[in-house]
């Protein structure tokens, strides 16, 4: 069997039904135990983590400390986020914000901290 090209095979594609294209999707999950999606998803941040020169930045809440009621305020009013999710967000930490400028930044951690939570900027 000739091997195909990425041009070739994204033209194959491109001409299949979207019933066609989801089946094949299921397929390669089938036959190499991996999301395609999942992996498209992944590439994209760790792309952007490669840029080191990059002004933007992420706001990352490791801990939400003893006065988590008013993480989840700060959390919300940053977010736009509801109950429910700034709760989680401050329960399992995670990124707050990501790509905003640097001041920005600053200024999201300045907030949190002052309510009590450890965040770093990456």
């Amino acid at each position: 069997m000739a091997k195909l090209t990425t041009s070739e095979i994204i033209d194959a594609i491109k001409e299949m039904k979207i019933l066609e294209v989801k089946e094949l999707v299921d397929a390669m999950k089938e036959e190499f135990g991996v999301d395609p999606s999942a992996v498209a998803v992944a590439a994209a941040p760790a792309a952007a983590a490669e840029d080191t020169g990059s002004s933007t930045k992420t706001v990352v809440l490791k801990d939400c400390g003893a006065a988590k009621i008013a993480v989840i305020k700060v959390i919300r009013d940053i977010t736009g986020l509801g109950l429910v999710e700034a709760k989680g967000l401050a329960d399992n930490g995670g990124n707050v914000k990501e790509n905003v400028s640097a001041a920005e930044a600053e200024e999201i951690k300045a907030k949190l901290e002052e309510a009590g939570a450890t965040v770093e900027l990456a």
